[in-house]
Order: structure tokens, then sequence, then C-alpha cells
């Protein structure tokens, strides 16, 4: 009966939620666009989501930002830092969004480094508030 008792208590401590999340790897996951500047992002009923993976294999960056797929390169460093460079993306015009999806891709450009918490991904800027957060989408 110890055993158990110790067995459950240890589970307990290590998430303490009792939920079931898994860490998300950086690399490889599809990550959904959460909130931009502090506002929450909800899905569109019939809009695609805004994401991002990152592939690790040749350091580079895909996904949709909104109306139009972007890509680019991104560099990782020591201490969780993280930049974006040579981003590109179609050029469709799309209604209601363009402002959203160009708030995106310019917090790409100014993101310093990273923090990554399970499923929750954030990019931050000079160790301010985060200027994106994402869920990873299994």
């Amino acid at each position: 009966m110890a055993v158990v008792l110790l067995v459950i208590s240890c589970t307990n401590q290590k998430n303490p939620s009792g939920d079931k999340t898994t860490d998300a790897p950086l690399h490889e996951t599809y990550w959904q666009l959460t909130e931009m500047m502090g506002k929450a992002i909800q899905p569109q009923s019939g809009l695609r989501d805004i994401y991002m993976i990152l592939t690790e294999e040749n350091s580079r960056v895909h996904g949709f930002s909104g109306c139009n797929n972007f890509s680019g390169d991104y560099e990782l460093k020591e201490a969780n830092r993280l930049s974006f460079s040579q981003m590109i993306s179609t050029k469709m015009a799309c209604l209601n969004v363009m402002e959203t999806e160009t708030q995106f891709l310019n917090l790409l450009q100014q993101t310093d480094s990273y923090y990554l918490n399970r499923d929750t991904l954030q990019l931050i800027r000079a160790r301010m508030a985060p200027l994106a957060k994402f869920r990873a989408k299994h």
C-alpha cells in the first residue's frame, strides 16, 4: 500500500494538473497561433489556422499566415535564441485578414528568442511580453 501511495504521489508532483499533455518538440511540430501581442487569435469558421512548422534538417520555417503561405530561414543559438530571416510569402490579397497577416509576419522578423513549455511555444523580443503564442496541434 505504501508503494502505491508513493507512486501516485510522485506522478502527481510531475504533472499536478493530471492532464496527459506531452512535451512537444520545437521542430517538426504544427504550431498553431493562439495569441498575438496579447490578443487571443480565434480560428474563424471556414478559414485555415495561422501556423508554422520549423524543419530541423535545413533550418527552414514554413506555414500559413492567414492569407498566404510563407517560408524562410531560422537560426537557433544558445540560451533559446531564435531569429528568422529571408522570409518570403505568396502575394494573394484576402478580405479581413491582411492586417493580422502583416502583423504576424512582422513579429517573426522581430523575434530574438523563444520559450517552450509542454505544448506551448512563445516567441519573444528582448525578454518582454511574448510577441506570439502557439499551441502544438496534434
